[in-house]
This record gives structure tokens, C-alpha cells and sequence, in this order.
């Protein structure tokens, strides 16, 4: 079987994450850089890795790197790239992508680059002068970062963050990959309590759950390569048999709570969807009124964080009113993810350490407590 040098885009902050991830499943080479992480691996490896990541946006696999400072670069080096070898003489293979510190700046000019040379290619190899595109999806991406492209196959179709269980989110959703890499980050692995004050949809909690279950958050839906030529049934079979078997059954303590009676209705219905609502106890209740569960746990938590001046300065009151509540709580290490800048001084108390992450396009902080 081939072997692929392939790509992990994440969001920022979550590199060394992804990467562990990819070296537990024992990976080929697994190197990680600003914004993504890299492995080696055959077809096998592209679908354990899509299965299995959980702070990973997506698996792509390269097909060319080569230098683009003008457009005949990135035509002839696309055209010299053996896109034959991926796409049949149907496949549908649409274009997108990236520049950035590049004499090559247009991304719509790029496209219509990329795809006219590989329509060439395709054409030489299958002698015809007009390609149907009626077949599997061959999404070509590109990234031409200071004259330097390349070019990738994304073998993963909807982001990796989207399980199949959050049909219906809050005002303000957290990211499931981001959610998960904020429970892998509070070192939870299904002892203890794990709770969450301000559950919103329940996307941390589920991750949680996931995680302490040891549930491949890849096996409800479905991936683009899937269909393509070079997949075989059988490769898909043996991956998800294998990943259940690792599955642990075990006795869970994750709560998760919200005084937004719809947000908690949301939560339990998503909870459901993932297969995780026997792990989870969601309730209604006020954070700033919080009772733990006896015994030792962690909070990991996204509370609310307004982006106009009256919501902001309400997202602040609760912050101090909860930071209040807490102030007397042991036990319990607590991870707080915000934009708020200020959010130690509102919360009371200065935290052990802090850890910039993104919500999207919006600048947060991992803030840790002891």
C-alpha cells in the first residue's frame, strides 16, 4: 500500500495536542508546526487518523510542494503533480485554498489556475477534452505560504469537529475539537467528578464523556475518501471494529449544568445523539450558587463572554460572582476558557497559568486553577 505524507490543519494552540494524539496511534514521523501537524502513513493510517483525532480539523493528504512565484509555477507545477493517480476520469474536483506572504495573493486567480492545469492533466490521462465531475468528491486544497505551494487532497469532507451529535447549538457554541483539547488539557480521563457550571449545549461535557468512554468521536458519520477509488470497505470495517474494542465501560461522575432551561434541553438532546446521555447528569442551576459533588474533580468551563459593551459588563458581574463561590471550594481544579482579558481580576483570584487558545476567530485564554 502507498505511503502519504499527510496534514492535520487545528487551530492554534492545539498543535502539541493534535500531535500527541496522532503518536498514540502509533503514526509514522508526526512533526508539529504553527497551525498544523504533519504524519506519514498509508490509506490505513488516513483512516484511523479521521476515526480517532479529536482536536484535528481534518486530515489532508499532500500531493505536491514545489515553489510558486508566478502563475506559470503554479501551473506547471501543478500540472506536473500525478493527480491521475488519485482521481478517476469522473471525479469531481473543486478548489480551494489559502495565500498568505505570497507574490501570489488572489485566491480566486489561484484557483482558476489550479483548476485549469489540473483539468489538463486529467484530460491528457483519460484522452478526453471534457471531464463529467459526475462521480466521488476529489476536494483539491492549496496553501501558498511565502511562494512556497502546495497541494492536498482532503480526505475528511466536513470538518472533524462536526461528530453528528450537535444538530442545534447555543448563541455562543464551543467548538467540539476545542472543547475536547480543553478536557485532554484538565487532564480528565474519566476519575473523579468533572463538572461544567455553564454547560450551554453540553458540547464539553459529551467531549468528556467521549473521552472518558474512550468513544472514537469519528464513528457516526461519514468521510469523503470514503468513496474514492482507492478505499475499500473492508479497511473502514476493520478501523471502527477496532476502535470499539478500545471503548472502556466504566462508572462516570460528569455533570453539567445551566440556569437556560432551552440550553439544557439542547444539551440532553445532543448528549442523546452522541450515545453519552447515560454518562452525564445535566441540571438547572446557577453557577454562582454551585454545589459540588463530594469528593475530588475538575471544572472545565466556557462561561458566557459578551462582545457588546451592556453583555460584557454582565459576563463580568458573573465572573465575580462566581470567582466568589468558588473562593471557598477545594478539591477541585479549575479550567476557565474566556475572552476577557481581565478575567483574573473579575474572578478574584490570579491562576496558576494561562494558555492562549482560539474560539473560531476569537482570542481566548485557557485560565488554570488549582
Amino acid at each position: 500500500m502507498s505511503r502519504f505524507t499527510c496534514c492535520v490543519p487545528c487551530l492554534f494552540g492545539l498543535e502539541g495536542i493534535a500531535a500527541q494524539e496522532l503518536r498514540r496511534m502509533d503514526l509514522s514521523n508526526v512533526r508539529a508546526e504553527n497551525g498544523r501537524v504533519l504524519f506519514d502513513g498509508d490509506f490505513s493510517d488516513i483512516i484511523k487518523a479521521n476515526l480517532n483525532l479529536r482536536t484535528g480539523e481534518r486530515v489532508l493528504l499532500r500531493l505536491a510542494s514545489f515553489p510558486a512565484k508566478t502563475f506559470e509555477e503554479l501551473f506547471q507545477g501543478v500540472l506536473h503533480t500525478p493527480l491521475d493517480e488519485f482521481i478517476p476520469r469522473d471525479g469531481a474536483f473543486p478548489v480551494k485554498g489559502h495565500c498568505l506572504s505570497s507574490q501570489l495573493h488572489s485566491v480566486p486567480d489561484c484557483q482558476a489556475i489550479i483548476k485549469k492545469a489540473a483539468a489538463k492533466r486529467l484530460g491528457q490521462r483519460y484522452k478526453v477534452g471534457w471531464l463529467p465531475e459526475t462521480g466521488a468528491l476529489y476536494q483539491l486544497q492549496f496553501s501558498i505560504m511565502k511562494d512556497q505551494a502546495e497541494l492536498f487532497l482532503d480526505t475528511t469532507g466536513a470538518g472533524l469537529h462536526k461528530r453528528g451529535y450537535r444538530a442545534v447549538g447555543n448563541d455562543a457554541p464551543l467548538r467540539e475539537t476545542l472543547a475536547a483539547a480543553l478536557v485532554t488539557l484538565a487532564r480528565y480521563r474519566g476519575k473523579g467528578n468533572f463538572v461544567d457550571p455553564f454547560c450551554g449545549s453540553g458540547t464539553i461535557a459529551i467531549e468528556a464523556a467521549m473521552i472518558a468512554r474512550n468513544r472514537a468521536p469519528g464513528l457516526q458519520r461519514s468521510f469523503s475518501c470514503q468513496k474514492w477509488a482507492m478505499s475499500a470497505e473492508k479497511l473502514w470495517r476493520e478501523a471502527r471494529t477496532e476502535a470499539m474494542d478500545k471503548e472502556f465501560h466504566g462508572d462516570y461522575h460528569i455533570y453539567g449544568s445551566d440556569v437556560d432551561p432551552k440550553s439544557l434541553a439542547t444539551a440532553r438532546s445532543n448528549a442523546k445523539k452522541a450515545g453519552m446521555d447515560g454518562l452525564i447528569s445535566f441540571s438547572e442551576a446557577d453557577a454562582t450558587k454551585l454545589v459540588l459533588p463530594d469528593g475530588p474533580g475538575v471544572i472545565v468551563t466556557n462561561p458566557p463572554y459578551g462582545q457588546r459593551m451592556l453583555e460584557q459588563r454582565q459576563a463580568q458581574h458573573l465572573l465575580r460572582d462566581f470567582g466568589r463561590r468558588m473562593k471557598d471550594q477545594t478539591g477541585y481544579g479549575v479550567y476557565i476558557i474566556s475572552s476577557e482579558e481581565e478575567l483574573e481580576r473579575y474572578y478574584g483570584r490570579k491562576c496558576r497559568k494561562k494558555r492562549k487558545l482560539y474560539n473560531g476567530m476569537i482570542k481566548c485564554n485557557l485560565f488554570m486553577y488549582d
